[in-house]
């Protein structure tokens, strides 16, 4: 199977990016060329939004994304707006709307011309708003509403978008049946769950799933398919409603690579740190090693107001076993809207834990950056240490009384490196 030769417009935009991405990610351009072909890399990139393509999927660098977007609680775009700035300069590869409140379409379009990163989405969300905004039933939404949505969406230049297919109706009977602790945790999961079950039909996104395909391959969007059924809480991990899904994506990866369409599969919430390497090796294999797009893991639900620390604790071990793209976590997870702090500080505890994973896993440009400032370190150069740093501002913000040393203000004259100079 060659996705690259039955998607002309992917294989369009390779050739006039392959020695960009080649460059960037310090990579032979057959092996990407290889990658793209198997489905085990995605490439980012619709047309309709003119930034420069990003791959997903190692031994490309593995990436980080923010999600952003407004709330029923707070509804603040010019604040949104902020964070597309932010989300950039600390790092970030990608952002998510996951805008819930205010006109959607505008806010949708506001991000698009301010990002130069690609941008994703959850269609669904926009659909049930106008049903729950009106205070109904979000289940009343009709399957062309959905398609429509989704068309738009990609017309306006969103490269990827969560669409929760494996959400089928046996998955739904199973979590049912599992008593799970914390039961659907996934807002569009739930959804399309109350769908299911209001309207006693399959998930209308399995059951027309060859229309998502056909509009995928018109705008080289990637599906993002959705873990609809991830666990919510530790002890929900692993259990069958979970697998049933996934083997449902395993199914509907092979139909997307047979129309040319790029796919990524979604992976699990919260998962105890000893099932985390099994559970994300497992879900690559059952996908057929497509790229794994993980929120966390969180192996621990007791931090709140610290899942960003949990969530890059868990996606380090997913990153070292075979996840390709974190998104990231906040301060602010399970409690509120991050605020631009927290979006920051979830933004580089992701890129720490990317970076701890790829120094294990031998990449170079990685472990050159990691060298390179350790012997900054020795040599007491701040200036270089700055540059090589995640958070430059965080580096002179710490050192900015005393920023006349040599040494750092922890040690000052027992400075053991100057010690055995």
């Amino acid at each position: 199977m060659d996705i690259l030769q039955k998607n002309t417009l992917l294989k369009n935009i390779l050739e006039e990016n392959l020695d960009f991405l080649a460059q960037t990610e310090d990579l032979a351009k057959d092996l990407i060329v290889k990658k793209l072909s198997q489905g085990q890399m995605v490439l980012l990139a619709n047309p309709k939004h003119k930034i420069k393509p990003l791959l997903i999927g190692q031994p490309s660098s593995i990436k980080v994304n923010a999600n952003i977007g407004t709330s029923p609680f707070v509804n603040d775009l010019k604040l949104e707006l902020e964070k597309v700035e932010y989300a950039k300069h600390f790092g970030a590869h990608t952002l998510m709307d996951l805008s819930t409140a205010g006109n959607l379409d505008e806010i949708r379009k506001a991000i698009l011309e301010k990002s130069s990163l690609p941008v994703g989405t959850v269609p669904i969300y926009a659909v049930a708003q106008k049903y729950i905004a009106k205070g109904e039933d979000p289940s009343q939404f009709s399957w062309s509403e959905l398609l429509e949505e989704i068309e738009k969406q990609a017309e306006q230049g969103v490269s990827f978008m969560t669409l929760h297919c494996g959400v089928s109706e046996r998955a739904v009977l199973l979590a049912e049946k599992e008593d799970r602790v914390l039961g659907i945790v996934s807002r569009g999961g739930s959804i399309l769950a109350r769908w299911i079950l209001k309207n006693k039909k399959e998930n209308p996104l399995l059951e027309n799933y060859g229309d998502i395909l056909k509009l995928a391959k018109k705008y080289n969007l990637t599906l993002s398919l959705g873990d609809g059924m991830r666990p919510g809480a530790g002890d929900d991990a692993g259990d069958s409603a979970q697998w049933e899904e996934v083997i449902t994506l395993s199914e509907l990866t092979l139909e997307a690579w047979k129309e040319g369409v790029q796919v990524m599969i979604e992976g699990p919430g919260h998962v105890p740190l000893n099932y985390i390497a099994e559970q994300v090796k497992v879900m690559k294999r059952l996908c057929h090693h497509a790229p794994l797009y993980v929120l966390g893991p969180l192996p621990t639900d007791i931090a709140p107001g610290y899942d960003h620390i949990a969530g890059a604790i868990g996606g380090a071990l997913a990153a070292l076993n075979g996840a390709d793209f974190l998104c990231y976590l906040t301060p602010a997870e399970h409690l509120t809207l991050p605020s631009l702090d927290d979006v920051r500080e979830g933004i580089i505890a992701s890129l720490i834990a990317a970076s701890s994973a790829e120094i294990a896993l031998g990449r170079r440009p990685t472990q050159k950056r990691n060298y390179a400032i350790s012997k900054a370190r020795k040599e007491l150069d701040w200036e270089k240490i700055k540059d090589l740093a995640l958070d430059r501002e965080m580096v002179c913000f710490r050192r900015a009384d005393f920023e006349d040393k040599e040494e750092c203000a922890m040690c000052g004259e027992f400075c053991a490196v100057k010690m055995l100079r």
